[in-house]
C-alpha cells in the first residue's frame, strides 16, 4: 500500500529539488544570481504593478526551464548508459528552451529597464513605504527567505523542517516585532503580548523535539534582526 505523504513532506521534496539543482548545475546558480540581482534592482526602479509581475514571471520561467533541462537530463542519463543520437539531439532541444527563455528574459529586462528611466510612477520601495499591508508582506518573505538560504548553507534537517534556524520561531518573532513596529504609540502591551504567543511558538517547537533550545533561539534572534533590518531599508518611520 502507498503510504501518504504530508503536505509538508511535499514541500519539503519541491524545495530539495530546486535546492538539489542549485548546488549541481553551474548554469542554475548563474541564472539565479542575475534573477536576485534584477530583482533587488528592480524593487528601486520606477515599475508599475503589470511590469513588475511580467518581470518576475520572465525570472520565474528561465529558472523553471534550467530545473526541466536539469530533470530530463538526469532522465536520459538514467535510461541510457550508452551513446544515441537522439539522446543528444533531445539534450539540445531542452537546451534550447532554456536558451529561448533566456534570450526573452534579456529583452524583457531591457525594455522595462529604459521604460522605468522614463517612467513618473513610484518604485516598489515608495509604496511600500507607505503601505502597511506591503511592509508586513516583504517582511514576512524576507525573513522565510533569508532563513531558508540559511539552512541550505547550513545542511541541518529539511528546509521546512528542523535545522539551523528554527523557522517558525523566526517568523513568529518576525511578526511579534513588525507587530510592535507598527503599533501606534508602540503600547507595551501589544508588544508583550505579541512576544509572549512568538515565545509559546518557540517553545512548542522544543517540546515536539523539532528544534533544541538553541535552534529555536537563534531563530528569534535572526527572525527579529531581519525584520529590523527591512524596517532600516525601507526607512519606514515608527
Amino acid at each position: 500500500m502507498k503510504q501518504r505523504r504530508s503536505l509538508l513532506d511535499s514541500f519539503n521534496s519541491a524545495i530539495d529539488g530546486f535546492v538539489y539543482t542549485l548546488k549541481t548545475q553551474k548554469n542554475m546558480r548563474i541564472h539565479f544570481l542575475i534573477a536576485a540581482t534584477v530583482f533587488i534592482i528592480s524593487l528601486f526602479l520606477k515599475l508599475t504593478r503589470v511590469e513588475f509581475i511580467i518581470l518576475c514571471c520572465t525570472v520565474t520561467l528561465v529558472l523553471v526551464a534550467e530545473m526541466l533541462n536539469t530533470a530530463i537530463e538526469l532522465l536520459i542519463d538514467m535510461i541510457t548508459k550508452t551513446y544515441h543520437p537522439a539522446a543528444r539531439v533531445v539534450k539540445n532541444i531542452v537546451a534550447g528552451v532554456v536558451f529561448i527563455c533566456s534570450v526573452n528574459a534579456v529583452l524583457v529586462g531591457y525594455l522595462l529597464l529604459v521604460y522605468s528611466l522614463q517612467s513618473p510612477a513610484k518604485s516598489v520601495i515608495d509604496k511600500a513605504k507607505g503601505s502597511t499591508y506591503h511592509i508586513v508582506f516583504i517582511v514576512l518573505i524576507g525573513v522565510l527567505m533569508a532563513t531558508l538560504i540559511t539552512k541550505i548553507f547550513t545542511k541541518r534537517g529539511t528546509v521546512l523542517h528542523g535545522g539551523m534556524p528554527s523557522g517558525h520561531s523566526a517568523l513568529a518573532f518576525a511578526i511579534a516585532a513588525t507587530t510592535t513596529l507598527l503599533t501606534s504609540q508602540n503600547k507595551p502591551i501589544i508588544a508583550a503580548l505579541a512576544f509572549l504567543l512568538a515565545a509559546m511558538i518557540a517553545r512548542s517547537r522544543v517540546k515536539r523535539h523539532i528544534h533544541t533550545w538553541w535552534e529555536v533561539i537563534m531563530g528569534a534572534i535572526f527572525g527579529t534582526t531581519v525584520t529590523l533590518l527591512i524596517f532600516q531599508m525601507l526607512s519606514v518611520r515608527i
